[in-house]
């Protein structure tokens, strides 16, 4: 694995399998960052971009290897979508800080195909639909059936008909 000259954290998972105390599959090293497989997977091929020495959060992140994990990742999601998993799309997911979802106190960039009907999706906060007017009244179905992430909400303000144009999901007016 890596060599002595990065900085770890004794408690940290992603610091334990750079250090070969823990076991990975690896996708790609070099002296800055890490990617290797997830142990837990979304789907089929899913890759966690980490950087070499131990941050916390982003804001812990030198700049140049922040950089360095989108570099990676834009390979890594050139090669996902020629590998032969199925693959229509990929998403890129880094959470930072316990509030957005942050698991693992080491920054980690994750990829993950995705395919129409994968049953992966995020969700309208309710936050936005108190600061928009917007109630959720459904789901465009004819727009990829069984893809939660790709499926436009329709959403409406003020009783005006949704904008189901593919670029928002919220009525302008």
């Amino acid at each position: 694995m890596l060599g002595a000259q990065f900085e770890y954290m004794s408690d940290c998972i992603f610091c334990d399998i750079l250090s070969g105390k823990l076991p990975s599959s690896l996708v790609y090293q070099d002296d800055r960052c890490t990617a290797l497989m997830d142990i837990q997977p979304i789907n089929p091929g899913h890759v966690l971009v980490v950087p070499n020495s131990h941050a916390t959060y982003l804001a812990d992140l030198d700049e140049g290897v922040g950089s360095d994990l989108f570099s990676v990742a834009q390979r890594i999601a050139t090669a996902l979508r020629t590998s032969g998993l199925r693959c229509e799309g990929v998403n890129l997911f880094l959470a930072d800080g316990e509030a957005a979802g942050q698991e693992v106190f080491h920054v980690h960039l994750h990829l993950f195909p995705r395919f129409d009907g994968d049953g992966f999706g995020f969700r309208v906060s309710a936050w936005l639909l108190e600061q928009t007017g917007a109630v959720r009244v459904g789901h465009d179905s004819s727009a990829n059936q069984g893809s939660a992430l790709n499926r436009r909400l329709i959403l409406r303000r003020n009783n005006q008909p949704a904008d189901r144009s593919p670029a928002r999901g919220i009525d302008p007016a």
